[in-house]
């Protein structure tokens, strides 16, 4: 073997040992990452439930509180209005005001009645929206799935064409 070829086999060696070595920290690099990428999802996800939990406590408390706050107020009005009877004996409702009294009654019911179907249909398009999105998250996640498997199959192929090339080129220079 001449002194040129010793040369161009000795860089050849050293060009292949330094893109192994290359390739090794990239690798050691992504799997790291990988890892670490992990364990913050992870976190994420075990605490989670707690989460959900709390805001399903507060939320139940909150309604506790307004359930009990309606039920104070009017037990207080209530109470008023019987310890007072004496002082309200001249007041009189008339019968021409009773059928005001009525439809002041059925309004009240039928606003409250309006307001719960309106709350009805917000919730089952708060929930309809949520679940849409969910479907949209499980898009996206095969969505990358895909770019993934494409892109390696591209490495894989510019991989497999440049040892192709090289080799071509190898075999010229003998």
């Amino acid at each position: 073997m001449s002194t040129a070829e010793n040369k161009t086999s000795k860089a050849a060696a050293a060009t292949a040992a330094t893109a192994a070595t290359a390739a090794v920290n990239v690798t050691h690099m992504v799997e790291a990452a990988t890892e670490n990428f992990a364990k913050l999802v992870n976190e994420a996800g075990k605490v989670q439930p707690q989460y959900a939990q709390a805001i399903s406590n507060l939320q139940q408390e909150y309604i506790e509180a307004v359930r009990n706050a309606i039920q104070t107020i009017t037990s207080v009005e209530k109470q008023f209005a019987n310890s007072n009877r004496g002082n309200f004996n001249n007041v009189v409702i008339s019968d021409a005001a009773a059928p005001y009294v009525q439809g002041f009654v059925k309004q009240s019911n039928d606003f409250t009645n309006n307001i719960i179907r309106i709350a009805d249909i917000n919730n089952q398009l708060t929930i309809n929206a949520l679940n849409a999105i969910r479907e949209n998250v499980k898009n996206a996640s095969r969505t990358v799935e895909a770019t993934a498997e494409f892109n390696s199959n591209i490495a894989r192929a510019w991989a497999t064409s440049y040892s192709a090339v090289q080799q071509q080129f190898a075999t010229r220079g003998e």
